[in-house]
Parts: C-alpha cells; structure tokens; sequence
C-alpha cells in the first residue's frame, strides 16, 4: 500500500475510533459530536461503528474467493488461487470478529453473549460453511487439486452467504435489530442517524474496507513467499 493511503486510513481509524467510543448519545442533539438516541439501543449503539464494518467486510472477502475461485478455473492460474485463499482467510477473521463483537453487545443488551438468534446463528452456520473449506484446503497436498477444489467450494459457499446474512435474519422472529418482529430500528441501513452519526458510519466502513485491501494484499504476498520457500526447499 502506497504512503499516502496508510495517512489516509491512519487519519480514518483514528477518527472513527474517538468519535465511536468518546461522543455521547443523547435524546436530542444540539452539537455536531452528539449522536441521537435509536431506540432499543440507546449508549449501547455505538457497536455499530465496528460490528457492521467487520460483518460487510467477510461479505466482501467471501465474494472476492468466489471471484478468484472462478478466474482459476478459467486460467488455472495458481496466483488466482493464491489470492481466493488469501480473502478466504480474512472472510474467517472478520466473520469471527463480527461475532465477537456482535455477542459482547448481545451481552449487554439480551443479558447474555448467545441466543442462538436467527442472525446469530446463521453466522455460526457461515463459520462451518468456511471452515471446512479451510480444513479442506488443509488436507490436500496437491496444489492444483486443492486449488480446483477450493474453487468449487467457494462458488457453492458464496451461494449461501446472501441467504444467511441478508434474508433469514430478516424474514425470522429474533431479538436482532431488524428482525421480522422488529418494530423500533428496523435494519441497519434504515437506523435513526443524524447526519454527523451517517457520516461516522461510512467513515468507519471506508476506513475498514481500505484495511481490508491492505490485509488481503499482505496476506496474498505471505502465500507466495511460503509457497517459494517450499518450492526452494523442496
């Protein structure tokens, strides 16, 4: 990542950081750092400056291993396949910090970290869906075998990650906000910002999708190093 994006993103999370953890939520603001009062969710909505951007980016990374998945098996390129893995891994990492985030709040708010909502639980259900295609990805020595494999996986995977993460825990009873039942904030695009709390929120989803990029070009360059190395000592 060139210079000025690490500034950029720098300046980003910095910012987001201090306005989601310091500004208050009050029930009506006046000043530009107040954030209004959602109801059903009061001091306790400031998760959503780091839960939501966590949970956007394993969709992000998911839809980017598909993407790669399907140029590998029309190049049969092994960098595709390197670079599917790569997004593979940090679609996991988010997705388990969307759920470490997402049950502190629940913690908070419904008393305990799990219910087993229908939002809860469909992103348990993602996390066995992606983690056998790591344990698969794990078992297989041959690279083209597992890099074809992998492929396939991602295709038929990411067919289920619309389903679990924007229709299910929508069409179902539960206590997540936006569930079927939900009748304070609705969804979390339709939240009762002001317009200084909207502009938090997509800074913080800009500064954490820049992230992303950075990580998943990383990692990708780490696959390729380890992958050489075995191939020198081999």
């Amino acid at each position: 990542m060139k210079t000025y994006w690490k500034i950029i993103l720098f300046v980003l999370m910095t910012f987001v950081v201090v306005a989601g953890v310091t500004f208050p939520i009050v029930p009506q603001p006046s000043h530009w750092y107040e954030f209004p009062n959602i109801p059903g969710l009061e001091e306790k909505a400031k998760i959503i400056f780091f839960h939501v951007p966590t949970a956007w980016l394993s969709v992000i990374a998911f839809l980017m291993a598909m993407i790669y998945g399907i140029r590998y098996l029309k190049n049969k390129n092994l960098d595709d396949d390197a670079k599917s893995n790569a997004a593979l891994q940090l679609g996991m990492l988010f997705t388990i910090l969307a759920t470490v985030t997402g049950s502190i709040w629940a913690k908070f708010t419904w008393g305990a970290f799990w219910h087993w909502d229908p939002r809860e639980t469909s992103i348990f259900i993602l996390l066995l869906i992606y983690g056998s295609l790591l344990a698969l990805r794990s078992a297989i020595e041959n690279e083209e075998k597992r890099a074809r494999l992998s492929a396939v996986y991602s295709i038929i995977a990411f067919l289920t990650v619309p389903f679990f993460i924007f229709i299910m825990p929508r069409i179902m009873v539960g206590l997540h906000p936006g569930s079927a039942n939900d009748d304070t904030s609705g969804p979390v695009v339709d939240f009762k910002m002001n317009a200084n709390m909207q502009l938090v929120f997509y800074l913080s989803l800009t500064a954490f999708t820049i992230l992303y990029a950075w990580m998943w070009k990383l990692r990708y360059k780490i696959l390729i190093l380890s992958e050489n190395n075995k191939i020198g000592r081999g």
